[in-house]
C-alpha cells in the first residue's frame, strides 16, 4: 500500500475519532506528498523519496521543538511532540546507537578510513545504506567516535 493510499485511510480515521493532533500531523504528510507530485518534475514519488520527505517534515517539527523549548513555550513543545510521534508512525523503525555501531564499523573498515580526514567517504556510504533507519545526526555523532578512536 502506498504511502498516500495509507494516509487517506488515515485521515478518516482520525477526522471519525476527532484526534486533533493526528489529523494535524497526517494533513501536514499529504501536503507535502501533493507538494512533491506537483513540483514539476513529473517524477513519481518512491518508497525513498516518501522516507526522505516523512524525515524533513520529522526534522522541521525537532528543530521547532527545540527553540520552543529555548523560549518556555510549553504549549507548543506538546504539540510539536505529538505530531513528531504521529509523523514517525509512517517512517521505518529507527535503528538504536547499540544496532548502528557494527553497521559503522562495517562501513569503516571497508572504505579503509583511519581517521577524521575519510569521515566523507564514510558518511556517504552509511547515509545510502542506511537510509531512512537512522538520522543523519545520529550517523555522524557515531562515525566520528568511531573515526577518532
Amino acid at each position: 500500500m502506498s504511502l498516500e493510499s495509507k494516509i487517506m485511510g488515515d485521515l478518516k480515521t482520525a477526522m471519525k475519532a476527532k484526534d486533533r493532533a493526528a489529523l494535524r500531523s497526517i494533513r501536514a504528510i499529504k501536503a507535502a506528498i501533493l507538494l512533491a507530485k506537483t513540483d514539476g518534475s513529473g517524477k513519481e514519488l518512491d518508497e525513498k523519496a516518501e522516507i526522505k520527505m516523512l524525515q524533513k517534515l520529522v526534522k522541521q517539527r525537532q528543530d521547532s521543538l527545540d527553540i520552543y523549548k529555548k523560549q518556555g513555550r510549553l504549549d507548543l513543545v506538546e504539540v510539536e511532540q505529538q505530531e513528531i510521534e504521529v509523523i514517525s508512525r509512517y517512517l521505518p523503525k529507527q535503528l538504536s546507537q547499540e544496532e548502528l555501531i557494527p553497521i559503522i564499523e562495517q562501513i569503516i573498515s571497508q572504505t579503509g578510513a583511519v581517521g577524521m580526514k575519510d569521515m566523507g567517504k564514510v558518511m556517504g556510504m552509511a547515509s545510502a545504506q542506511l537510509a531512512g533507519k537512522a538520522d543523519g545526526k545520529t550517523l555522524s555523532g557515531i562515525v566520528k567516535q568511531l573515526l577518532n578512536s
